[in-house]
């Protein structure tokens, strides 16, 4: 894809600071193994500083994605390359830990499914291809865009065809310049500083994003009701390692017996939740059923949004 003067003069000047030398680093090309690998690891542990100073934006997100959810839409990560790959490998790890799928979390890569493994040259580029997805938002959704930029063309479409059909908006940069963070609801822009590798943006941006990305999807997952405590109730025991995690999960929340939490589990048909309920009742898995069905997770039950304490309570008070 051909640039015009002007695309190259915006592009050139970029003013963020991954796009700066690191003088720290500049002589790593002279180290031996040992020094650079101790200098590249010293740089990466200035990545957990700067996503600290984003918290606030961060819990905003999380309250608009909750409160997205909860009104039928979904959230969607908008990106291309490696912001675009972390946004995709946030999205389908949902499914197999907390039985979230595309019904709730869709993640969108320039480019299409394929510019996972190889990279599709210009789909970054591609504002046009960016509008038409953002189309097919709706006034119920999150769309959040991803880009260490701040400007990627795609990026930029999609979100302004999400803000036009009403959606809200958001952007996760490592430039705090970032061009399209005035123009959406919530701006979550890390401060990362020049890269080891001047411009590699796979390195601490990608890092910084990707700690992003596990803070908010994990927020919102417990907000949702996913966990109890702090243990995961909605795993999908698709094989022997997730089968073992629920019933060492059930031993760990109520204390009792491996034995009987996976013969409970199986009696309630391997729905963790009912199990859960049944155990730290004393009911039987009927019961438990009929009380989890009367408390469904709710993210507005702030000190109990899995639900599980007020069925459990109820059963306490009735018929077990």
């Amino acid at each position: 894809m051909s640039r015009t003067d002007n695309d190259w003069r915006e592009v050139i000047g970029l003013r963020s600071p991954t796009e700066e030398r690191n003088p720290r680093t500049a002589g790593i090309d002279q180290l031996p193994a040992r020094e650079l690998v101790a200098l590249v690891m010293a740089e990466d542990r200035t990545v957990h500083d700067a996503v600290a100073t984003v918290a606030g934006p961060v819990a905003e997100l999380v309250e608009r994605a909750v409160g997205a959810i909860a009104a039928g839409g979904r959230v969607h990560y908008v990106g291309s390359g490696t912001s675009g790959r972390l946004g995709v490998l946030d999205a389908v790890e949902l499914l197999p830990t907390y039985d979230v799928g595309e019904e709730a979390f869709r993640a969108h890569l320039a480019g299409g499914p394929g510019a996972m493994m190889l990279a599709v040259e210009g789909a970054e580029d591609d504002a046009g291809a960016g509008r038409t997805l953002g189309e097919q938002f709706g006034p119920d959704d999150l769309v959040v865009g991803l880009t260490a930029s701040g400007r990627t063309p795609f990026v930029g479409g999609a979100l302004a065809a999400a803000r036009e059909r009403g959606a809200a908006t958001a952007l996760v940069s490592t430039n705090p310049a970032a061009p399209l963070a005035g123009a959406v609801d919530v701006a979550v822009l890390v401060d990362t500083g020049p890269e080891v590798v001047t411009g590699s943006t796979r390195m601490k941006a990608a890092t910084a994003q990707k700690l992003v990305l596990n803070t908010f999807s994990t927020a919102v997952m417990v907000r949702l009701g996913k966990t109890y405590s702090n243990l995961m109730i909605e795993v999908r025991p698709t094989n022997q390692k997730l089968r073992a995690r629920t019933v060492r999960m059930l031993v760990q929340a109520t204390d009792q017996e491996p034995a009987r939490c996976a013969e409970v589990l199986e009696e309630a048909g391997g729905r963790v939740r009912v199990a859960l309920v049944a155990l730290l009742a004393g009911s039987t898995v009927e019961a438990a059923a009929r009380a989890s069905a009367t408390f469904p997770p709710d993210p507005a039950r702030a000190d109990d949004p899995a639900g599980v304490r007020s069925a459990v309570a109820a059963l306490g008070a009735g018929v077990r």
